[in-house]
């Protein structure tokens, strides 16, 4: 069994602002041959001097550049057919079940299997972590949440809980049909969440999956507004498995690298199989203080940013947008048993320039999940990153970079 851990995690240390979960894990560490332990040195799309909008990004361009955001992940690569994972998100550190989190989510296409989603929609909050997996594994990545959850100090009497998971398919590289997800790497994802620099491409979540005809994973960007503006900051992260024809700030990169949605039916006589399905989850954080109506009007948005990278949107495709605020005044606390509420909220008219921030936060992410990326061999197939150096040539021919 090879568990990767992405961030810094031990069960000896106590945990500063987090709930102690009391649990028993073993991990066994001995990596398959096939993981590598050299570290990821592909680039991310800032490294090659792209600059996707005009919005500037956080210090760390980072879903965790939204404060008290978190974000933890388990790899699983083990033998020759198992390349898959969990991605956490958690809106802030404490007991979220007692500090609810305004939230929404926005359908793009629903062929898919996001669960909680119902609650969140008539509720207009959030009570768990955020967890990205496999397709088959969501209702053991429900169950393990919920274990997750009631362990936590303070619900001891907690009898619902509504975990919040959702997915792609990973079937093409890794056995989906195995559900390999354990309880374990569920809470070895929450145990090791942390602020700071996310780990991209194929880690946790996105361990196995394809985005475009190549590797794709995990990613993720951030806009900051100026001080006229509020200042505040949208983070996002994605799992990319999806198709289309790869465009990168306009350039046509997939169609100059010859791989693209109907290309060999575009070609006399030419019958292809790819169909552009798989499936896209976002999550999009923000500090602003926003309800849960004008957070399902910012997770619409992130589609744009999809829609920019080429994507065909087809027919197979699950399509998904999360999104939350962590602003302490729009919490909602267990012990508050008033009648009403009285809470300052961002109007309608201050909402387009979020909006603006969680499109370029959403584009960036996606090329960062195929830039970070690497080739990956797993249940018979291999998938090819995308090649950067042929990518960088494409990009300047097209003045995209310099």
């Amino acid at each position: 069994m090879a568990i990767q851990l992405t961030g810094v995690w031990s069960y000896a240390m106590p945990m500063a602002n987090k709930p102690f979960l009391v649990v028993t894990i073993l991990l066994v560490t001995t990596f398959a041959a096939a993981q590598s332990t050299t570290p990821n040195v592909r680039p991310r799309a800032s490294d090659l001097g792209l600059k996707v909008g005009i919005l500037p990004t956080g210090p760390l361009d980072a879903i965790t550049d939204v404060a008290g955001v978190e974000v933890g992940q388990a790899t699983i690569i083990r033998g020759d057919n198992i390349r898959t994972g969990v991605t956490a998100v958690l809106p802030h550190s404490g007991n979220l079940y007692r500090e609810k989190v305004p939230g929404a989510i926005f359908v793009g296409n629903g062929f898919g299997k996001l669960a909680g989603s119902t609650q969140v929609d008539e509720m207009g909050d959030m009570e768990t972590p955020i967890l990205l997996t496999s397709t088959s594994s969501v209702p053991r990545a429900a169950d393990a949440l919920i274990a997750y959850m009631l362990a936590l100090p303070g619900n001891e009497n907690v009898l619902s809980i509504n975990p919040v998971v959702g997915e792609t398919n990973d079937g093409y590289l890794s056995d989906i049909r195995g559900r390999h997800i354990t309880s374990d790497d569920v809470f070895a994802a929450l145990k090791n969440a942390k602020g700071g620099p996310v780990e991209e491409g194929d880690v946790g979540a996105g361990t196995g999956t394809i985005v475009f005809g190549w590797k794709g994973g995990i990613g993720t960007s951030s806009r900051r507004l100026p001080a006229n503006l509020g200042r505040y900051t949208v983070g996002v992260l994605v799992q990319t498995n999806f198709g289309g024809v790869l465009t990168i700030a306009g350039a046509p990169v997939g169609q100059e690298l010859g791989q693209y949605y109907l290309r060999k039916e575009l070609a006399a006589g030419g019958n292809g199989k790819d169909k552009a399905d798989g499936s896209c989850m976002i999550v999009v954080a923000t500090d602003a203080p926003l309800d849960a109506r004008n957070l399902k009007r910012l997770a619409a948005r992130a589609w744009l940013g999809v829609a920019r990278t080429g994507s065909s949107a087809s027919n197979g495709s699950g399509d998904y947008a999360i999104a939350f605020s962590t602003a302490p005044q729009v919490r909602i606390h267990a012990n508050d048993k008033a009648l009403t509420r009285t809470v300052e909220v961002m109007t309608n008219d201050a909402m387009s320039p979020l909006f603006l921030a969680a499109i370029e936060a959403t584009e960036e992410a996606v090329y960062n999940s195929m830039f970070k990326a690497t080739t990956m061999t797993g249940n018979g197939h291999t998938v090819e990153a995308l090649p950067i150096e042929k990518t960088v040539e494409i990009l300047k021919e097209h003045r995209v970079i310099n």
